[in-house]
């Protein structure tokens, strides 16, 4: 599936590192952050996951709540908190079913290669719960940036 711009965020319930949930529509009046991340504590998900870390209390300022998904448990979540020194909240999609709602799921190819899997995405959502923008994410260095000046914008025009 692919998410358009302007169309409601898929709703969701996930367990989180640490314990407990977070569901998407509890969050509305702010805007959501959600970056979708093939696997913990790999080189490339660990860069992105303390980017963001970095950039928490930005996105916090301009009103953004910021969450990685991924497939796996929470403990592997547990696990790649304590030992990559994050501060943001990972949320667990076991299933896949938010993942795939997200359009994070697909054709991948690497080293000539061509598979099925997490496609690394991020997905900014308003306040109202509508999708904002969307990034399909080659690249992680500077993506986490271009994220947070998306989101100052977005509440530069709230």
């Amino acid at each position: 599936m692919t998410l358009q711009i302007g169309q409601d965020a898929p709703d969701f319930t996930l367990p989180r590192d640490g314990g407990g949930t977070v569901t998407l529509s509890a969050l509305r009046g702010r805007a959501v952050v959600l970056f979708f991340y093939p696997a913990d504590d790999t080189p490339g998900c660990t860069t992105e996951a303390q980017d963001f870390t970095a950039l928490a209390p930005r996105l916090e300022s301009a009103g953004a709540a910021v969450f990685g998904v991924s497939g796996g448990g929470v403990a592997a979540k547990d696990r790649f908190v304590a030992k990559a020194g994050l501060g943001i909240p990972l949320l667990a999609d076991e299933s896949g079913e938010v993942i795939r709602a997200y359009g994070a799921w697909g054709e991948k190819s690497m080293y000539g290669k061509t598979y099925t899997g997490l496609i690394r995405t991020t997905v900014l959502i308003d306040a109202d719960g509508k999708v904002a923008q969307t990034w399909k994410v080659s690249r992680v260095k500077g993506h986490a940036e271009a994220v947070a000046k998306a989101v100052e914008g977005l509440a530069a025009t709230a």
